[in-house]
């Protein structure tokens, strides 16, 4: 059983697209401009010329990032010269949920690029009106991590396993935080606007309620994950109601990865720009053997796996 893994922000990259746009058969220019013209943003511009100063900035790196992420999946597909039937469950880490609700078939790519785009600008929005960011926590107690956390005002908002804990809130906790970090963990901050998934984002959260009410979400194909509990979405509808609501809640990644064990997950392909949650699939699954799509590089390792573990399951 196969599942896809999609990343989210701060895996985003300099030139990070260019690789991607002469695959034989992918056209991924051609697919690139209709994103972007969903998104309302120049992704070409953004994936292959602007420097990391100009996608750090969360109104752009969101729509980019899941961009990479359908773009890699459809040099994948391309590859494998099959669209549906090989991957049974997938899951997103927050802006990560936007391709995989793509993968799952519950929205389209232009209305996935589209909605994510007004996340990006939402949340942009509401990170400048307080100084507030995130920090990651990494190794320790997890439950003295959170208590530590939680002791000083702020919101363990990612709870990733394998260790990590990514902490959100003001920057003056924060940096209480880090000069007096929990037992054994090392206290990293992040370069990120704001503390995501937070209530501070609950201005972003009614507008991006207000873009989602406009679509007309499918039913999913397969199994799709969602950040607040790692359960599966049982319809369209609610999967897009969850991705929403989820700006302002912590993204419980441990969670999900518990669920790609009890669904019987052998294998695990992380779309591009991929590479962490690969390594979290690793220190906490290790029994799944996963493949990260970084560049077309990867694509005849992935599909090796997909003939493999597809075929076992049929």
């Amino acid at each position: 059983m196969i599942a896809v893994l999609c990343p989210g922000q701060g895996s985003q990259t300099p030139g990070m697209l260019e690789p991607w746009l002469d695959v034989d058969g992918l056209e991924a220019r051609d697919l690139l401009a209709r994103l972007g013209e969903a998104a309302q943003v120049d992704l070409l511009h953004l994936g292959t010329e602007a420097d990391a100063d100009a996608i750090k900035d969360t109104a752009v790196a969101q729509p980019l990032i899941v961009a990479t992420s359908l773009l890699s999946l459809a040099a994948l597909t391309s590859r494998i010269g099959a669209h549906t039937g090989w991957a049974s469950v997938t899951a997103g880490h927050s802006v990560g949920e936007y391709a995989a609700a793509v993968v799952a078939g519950v929205l389209t790519e232009t209305d996935a690029l589209a909605l994510v785009a007004t996340r990006g600008r939402a949340m942009a929005a509401a990170a400048a009106t307080s100084p507030t960011g995130m920090a990651a926590v990494v190794g320790g107690d997890p439950a003295e991590v959170v208590a530590a956390i939680e002791a000083l005002g702020l919101v363990p908002a990612n709870v990733n396993g394998g260790g990590q804990v990514v902490a959100a809130g003001s920057l003056e906790a924060l940096e209480q935080l880090k000069g007096d970090a929990p037992a054994r963990a090392r206290v990293i901050p992040l370069a990120v606007a704001g503390a995501f998934h937070t209530d501070y984002m609950a201005s972003a959260v009614a507008a991006v309620t207000e873009a989602a009410a406009a679509l007309t979400p499918a039913a999913p194909l397969l199994s799709l994950l969602t950040n607040a509990d790692g359960s599966v979405v049982p319809d369209g509808p609610t999967a897009v109601r969850e991705m929403v609501a989820q700006i302002s809640r912590p993204v419980r990644w441990d969670r999900c990865q518990e669920q790609l064990a009890e669904l019987g997950v052998t294998a695990a392909i992380e779309l591009a720009p991929a590479g962490v949650l690969t390594g979290l699939a690793r220190r906490t699954l290790k029994e799944v053997e996963v493949v990260a799509l970084k560049s077309p590089d990867d694509l005849e390792a992935a599909a090796d796996l997909v003939a493999r573990h597809a075929a076992a399951t049929r």
